[in-house]
């Protein structure tokens, strides 16, 4: 038997739990507390990183007095959020009404397992790892319909509704998007794309892909300017409308995960993941998702929210002839490169 089944019998607790190689076991654990750390820190970072980013386009100051250059607004928002009164309406569904937050939070959590940081650091390797970040990513769309339907106001289950509508729209596009990058990698596993990179990056032969697929994530975690599921001028909240104190902060953080889930795809699929000269391979992991988080933020102070009816005209009659002339054109190409 080998030692690979070993540990996974042992784990499973069939086996002694001598019989499991402890520096394994303990290596494991380690990599699973720097990524979920990692993770939560980023999310709950970038409460501030948005705000002084934001400031900085428009020309003002930002979080400037919760310690030295507002460092600890994060800090002053969570005890905000935990000291705030946690009401449930007398009319929701309380036990969907409290499982909503927690969904979202545990699907984008999820996700993060096959995502690389470098070559060995990663916690599940899996060879449909691409596959398993589609099917968490989907998850997301039961929170906030969940949500908005258990609310019982007219305002969230609007927003349930918008929000049902256009998240399985767009993954169709999400997913179309990515066969193009499966094609060129021959793989669903996010270490051989990242591998099939040394090269040449694929935003170069896939720029359409990647442009469907900014778009579609953009859909995909509610940002603006498709954040049309909250949309506070026209539905108060959105889904969110009847929420307070800490299941509100819950459904903010599972939206600054999803930003950086999102990041961290765009660039393992198209920029080269942690390839890179110079530093090490986790470092220009990091550099780059923080860029594309900038990205996001810029986005989000510059664009303005299009009507609900533009944004699925978008993607049903844009993003997705585009995806599929994509993977028609990529998949021409590989077949007359073979012959």
């Amino acid at each position: 038997m080998s030692d690979a089944v070993l540990h996974v019998l042992g784990r499973a607790g069939r086996l002694p739990l001598g019989a499991v190689a402890w520096p394994t076991v303990l290596y494991d654990l380690v990599i699973v507390l720097v990524v979920l750390v990692g993770a939560l820190s980023i999310a709950a970072g970038l409460t501030w990183f948005e705000r002084r980013l934001l400031s900085f386009f428009q020309d003002r100051l930002g979080p400037n007095r919760v310690g030295p250059a507002g460092l600890l607004q994060p800090l002053a928002d969570m005890v905000k959020m935990f000291t705030k009164e946690d009401w449930i309406p007398p009319f929701a569904d309380r036990t969907l009404f409290i499982l909503a937050p927690a969904i979202i939070i545990v699907s984008v959590l999820l996700a993060f397992v096959v995502v690389p940081v470098t070559g060995s650091f990663v916690i599940a390797d899996m060879n449909v790892g691409l596959l398993f970040f589609l099917a968490m990513s989907s998850l997301g769309v039961y929170s906030v319909a969940l949500a908005g339907w258990s609310s019982a106001s007219k305002y969230s289950v609007v927003g349930g509704l918008r929000a049902a509508a256009q998240m399985m729209s767009y993954e169709v596009f999400m997913g179309l998007a990515l066969t193009g990058v499966v094609l060129l990698s021959g793989s669903f596993d996010l270490n051989r794309i990242v591998e099939g990179q040394h090269g040449l990056w694929y935003i170069v032969p896939q720029f359409p892909g990647f442009i469907v697929f900014v778009l579609a994530g953009f859909a995909e975690m509610r940002r603006i300017p498709f954040d049309l599921v909250e949309a506070e001028s026209e539905l108060v909240a959105g889904y969110r409308t009847e929420y307070s104190g800490m299941k509100s902060g819950m459904f903010l953080v599972g939206e600054y995960l999803g930003m950086t889930l999102i990041s961290a795809l765009i660039v393992t699929l198209y920029f080269g993941g942690w390839l890179g000269p110079g530093l090490p391979g986790f470092l220009w992991f990091l550099i780059k998702i923080f860029i594309f988080l900038a990205f996001f933020i810029l986005v989000r102070g510059t664009l303005p929210r299009p009507r609900y009816d533009q944004l699925m005209e978008l993607g049903w009659k844009v993003l997705l002839p585009l995806s599929v002339a994509n993977l028609a054109i990529t998949g021409a190409i590989i077949l007359a490169v073979q012959r």
